[in-house]
């Protein structure tokens, strides 16, 4: 939930490194646009054109930000296998947008898409602990692109199904905790590793990827939102105790 980015510049490093990092950035971009081309052709056939330009120009911005960030804090000199994965991630979770702008919300399509970028979301730790490419940059990244598939998701099963607002919990959450911070400068500390952690996020997107699918009660959200909430709450107690 709180991950604090390790500043590195750019001072210190060679030309040579830094070359190699920005010409590691493009292929990444590439995967990207592609995974976002093939689903909007391949998954949302029935949407003009003219409706991806949203979801094309929000995927475009992250990929300026992201480019940005990385400048000031990636320490590695090469983007790496890792980060293209999260980036393609960053792709499909923003394709989800189109169907939604639409009026197509929920559905099997969307449960797909959602269940891929899921799917994904653990080989991108391990190609970068496999690579030896981890960094604050990285976990950073994969918890931003897990949390805006949350919001989108959650959009989608609250306009297609039968859960209701509840499902903003499981979309809204972290950004709640995270405008938090700005009260509460404590709560920005960095966090340990938590496997806990990292199975409440597999549970919130796993529910919110079934909700797009017709016959899973309501009572599924409430359950899942309950679990998120008591692990919030178990890091705040957690930063509370160790503020200064």
């Amino acid at each position: 939930m709180s991950v604090t980015f390790e500043a590195k510049p750019l001072q210190g490093r060679t030309l040579e490194q830094t070359g190699r990092r920005r010409t590691g950035l493009v292929p990444g971009i590439a995967a990207a646009l592609v995974a976002w081309a093939m689903a909007q052709m391949l998954v949302f056939p029935s949407v003009p054109v003219t409706g991806w330009v949203p979801s094309l120009v929000l995927l475009l911005a992250g990929i300026a930000a992201i480019t940005s960030l990385m400048a000031r804090h990636y320490p590695h000199p090469a983007f790496g296998w890792a980060n293209t994965v999260t980036l393609v991630r960053l792709g499909l979770a923003v394709s989800l947008v189109t169907p939604l702008l639409a009026g197509m919300p929920a559905g099997w399509a969307v449960a797909l898409l959602g269940g891929v970028a899921l799917a994904l979301d653990g080989v991108d730790g391990w190609l970068a602990r496999r690579h030896g490419r981890t960094s604050a940059f990285g976990a950073r990244f994969d918890m931003e692109v897990d949390s805006l598939l949350s919001v989108v998701l959650a959009v989608h099963a609250m306009l297609g199904g039968p859960a209701g607002p509840v499902l903003l919990v499981l979309g809204l959450t972290r950004y709640v905790f995270v405008a938090a911070t700005w009260a509460l400068p404590w709560l920005a500390a960095p966090l340990p590793e938590s496997l806990r952690r990292k199975a409440v996020c597999v549970l919130q997107l796993a529910t919110l990827i079934l909700l797009q699918l017709p016959g899973w009660p309501p009572a599924l959200a409430l359950a899942a939102s309950a679990a998120l909430l008591w692990s919030f709450a178990v890091d705040i107690l957690w930063l509370a105790g160790r503020r200064a």
